[in-house]
């Protein structure tokens, strides 16, 4: 028996106006001939101010667009002259550099696939994307040579890449800044991610040049205008867009370089030095800041206009707190790797706290049930997208027909986002149908974290759940059988997280660890998450006493909102410690820390 929730609901007269008008207005417009490198790159001046990266310090760079554009064909003409042609995939693993926008481009501009890698990974996640994409070149720094040089080699299949490139080398700035952009339509492939996915290893998102032209939550979301100064929380690798469409826009991009880790005041005191206007951000992010610095915005008065939220469910408590701090209404929008965005709320329209909003203008948006047929409002229903309705829309997974054609093949694109929608037509997000964890705004696929903890020699098998989290969202637990021989105490599940941590990535391993006999099965053998979430639920209270915190590493992971630095140890969301347990329900280890 499903039951019936509706939300909110008495949109005025004027806000059901102002959204009719935006997609009432809204016409798609694809060229023939489109390379995403040069619009983004070549519309613009190039003495007009593209991007200011400043640190904790003050210490402040400017780069014009005439940098970035003579920088881009530079690199652009390096790739070609080692072989690189239209349709290679050409893997880049920088941190926010001061030129990384302008490699990025480069690699556009030959026609090449660009594969966006993060520093966070650990090396066996980097080497199963370069096999899996079949990169031929690696893109990276002096500081990460000792780290990712004997990625170079001849075998695709171990993850190997016919060359690694320094961007550093002199060789690419003593190049003349002269290249024909590649001669690209709008449905050749332009970059890959990775999405975790709970079934299997990550798959590779195909989109086209394309995709730029169907990112127009900067239009309607952001309002972004020429002038504006712009600032996107978290690592490029994860999402182009956020990069991209500003600049593409004619806004100037922040990119603030804390000390280490999530520095709340320092950022805010960069914004406002700078005068940002808009910024994209998670809720996880605005959930650190109320923590570290409740009165924001009376230390750290802000010029902003816009401020939009992603990634994860943004609540009416947040949104309260951010109005009343500096009197704006963050509005949240929801997207996937695959497709983004498909809601959002957009200024000038009423805003209903908690909800996802409604669909942007030229994306068909509907809630549908298992069959397919669409739900009436405050019924329950999968979050679905029209195939093919939009420029953003992918062209697939990379080498995985049968995975192509079952999600992409078909009328709609099924996200496996459960929502209701209200009678006004705003969505209001439920959770997810499968499995894949969303901590700190990132996703993480269960598949992979349990493959990297049965890698430890005390780890017989593991199952990984994501579960509520009040700074994060959710958190990563992990529920492990051991192999004989290996009693499950405090000090192993300790070494056991910090081995996923250093070997798979420094913000996917769990920080809850609890042991059992033996995992909860089907029939197939199958490892039974549901059944594992359900555990967790209906478990006694946590026993009480310390809090339990693994011993204190180097190497740390950023915040979504943190720019990661050659050399830098900074921690964000990362507080290095990990939730332990035994055969008693998991304690949590510093609650209330980020």
């Amino acid at each position: 028996m499903t039951t019936s929730v509706t939300p909110h609901s008495g949109e005025t007269a004027d806000g059901a106006r102002a959204y009719r008008r935006l997609v009432e207005s809204h016409r798609w417009a694809v060229p023939e001939r489109y390379n995403m490198a040069a619009d983004v790159a070549d519309r613009h001046r190039g003495d007009k101010l593209a991007m200011i990266y400043e640190d904790h310090t003050g210490r402040r760079e400017e780069v014009t667009w005439r940098q970035i554009q003579d920088r881009s064909r530079r690199v652009a003409a390096h790739l070609h002259r080692l072989g690189v042609r239209p349709g290679d995939r050409v893997a880049v693993l920088l941190p926010q550099r001061t030129d990384t926008p302008a490699t990025y481009l480069g690699v556009l501009r030959t026609g090449a696939v660009l594969v966006t890698m993060s520093l966070l990974w650990g090396d066996e996640p980097i080497r199963y994307r370069l096999a899996d994409s079949g990169a031929a070149v690696l893109v990276t720094e002096t500081a990460a040579l000792d780290r990712v040089g004997h990625f170079a080699g001849q075998s695709a299949q171990a993850g190997q890449v016919r060359q690694v490139v320094n961007v550093d080398d002199p060789a690419i700035e003593a190049l003349p800044p002269e290249y024909d952009t590649a001669d690209t339509a709008p449905d050749d492939p332009a970059l890959i991610f990775y999405t975790s996915g709970t079934t299997g290893a990550a798959k590779g998102i195909v989109h086209a040049h394309r995709t730029l032209l169907g990112h127009n939550e900067f239009r309607y979301c952001h309002d972004l205008r020429p002038g504006d100064v712009f600032y996107g929380a978290g690592d490029w690798a994860w999402s182009m867009a956020k990069l991209l469409g500003p600049l593409r826009a004619g806004a100037v991009h922040l990119v603030y370089r804390p000390a280490g880790g999530f520095d709340p005041a320092g950022l805010l005191a960069a914004m406002s030095r700078n005068g940002v206007t808009t910024a994209l951000v998670n809720p996880t992010f605005l959930r650190k800041m109320r923590q570290d610095v409740p009165d924001a915005g009376r230390r750290h008065p802000q010029s902003l206009r816009v401020v939009c939220c992603s990634n994860e469910p943004l609540t009416a408590d947040l949104i309260e707190w951010f109005r009343a701090q500096f009197g704006v209404t963050p509005l949240d929008y929801y997207g996937s790797t695959e497709s983004y965005p498909l809601l959002g709320n957009f200024p000038g329209v009423p805003v209903k706290p908690g909800s996802m909003g409604r669909p942007l203008p030229g994306w068909d948006v509907a809630l549908l049930d298992a069959e397919g047929r669409e739900v009436p409002p405050g019924e329950p229903g999968e979050i679905c997208l029209r195939a093919g309705s939009n420029p953003q829309f992918p062209l697939g997974y990379w080498n995985r027909p049968e995975a192509t054609a079952e999600t992409f093949g078909g009328p709609w694109y099924r996200t496996k986002d459960q929502a209701v929608v209200d009678e006004d037509g705003y969505f209001w997000f439920l959770g997810r149908t499968d499995d894949v964890i969303k901590t700190s705004g990132y996703r993480v696929g269960p598949y992979e974290v349990e493959s990297v903890l049965r890698g430890h020699p005390a780890v017989r098998d593991a199952g990984v759940v994501g579960v509520p989290d009040p700074v994060r969202g959710q958190a990563v637990k992990a529920w492990l059988e051991l192999n004989d021989g290996h009693e499950p105490t405090e000090a192993l599940a300790r070494e056991i997280a910090g081995f996923a941590r250093e070997t798979h990535s420094r913000f996917a391993y769990p920080r809850l660890v609890e042991f059992v006999a033996e995992l909860p099965r089907s029939a197939t053998g199958k490892i039974q998450r549901a059944a594992l979430r359900a555990r967790d639920e209906n478990a006694a209270a946590p026993e009480t006493g310390p809090a339990t915190e693994t011993d204190p590493v180097t190497e740390t992971a950023p915040a979504p909102d943190a720019a990661h630095q050659p050399g830098q140890e900074d921690d964000g969301d990362d507080d290095g410690s990990t939730d332990l347990g035994t055969a008693h329900p998991a304690r949590r280890a510093g609650d209330g820390q980020p």
